[in-house]
């Protein structure tokens, strides 16, 4: 279960990573989310870690790049939302 920071910030961003909306709710949102398997991590530190455990090679990218990367959502709390396509 996804906090209601993490499914709004994804409702309302979804097209950095999508060329159209794939939820118009909160609870489609939610449920996207837990069907794509979202993460949510508390540095971009901790995205560029899990990033190359996925088998990315996220460590020749500056933490700006991956702040910048469609995949990677803000969160208001400071956190971010890796939702992977």
């Amino acid at each position: 279960m996804f906090t209601k920071e993490c499914v709004e910030t994804f409702l309302k961003d979804q097209l950095q990573l999508f060329d159209e909306k794939v939820a118009e709710t909160p609870e489609e949102a939610e449920e996207f989310l837990e069907e794509m398997m979202a993460v949510v991590l508390d540095s971009l530190q901790e995205v560029q870690d899990y990033f190359e455990e996925s088998g990315m090679d996220a460590y020749e990218l500056s933490l700006d790049e991956l702040a910048e990367a469609s995949e990677v959502f803000k969160l208001p709390s400071g956190k971010y939302l890796v939702v992977e396509a």
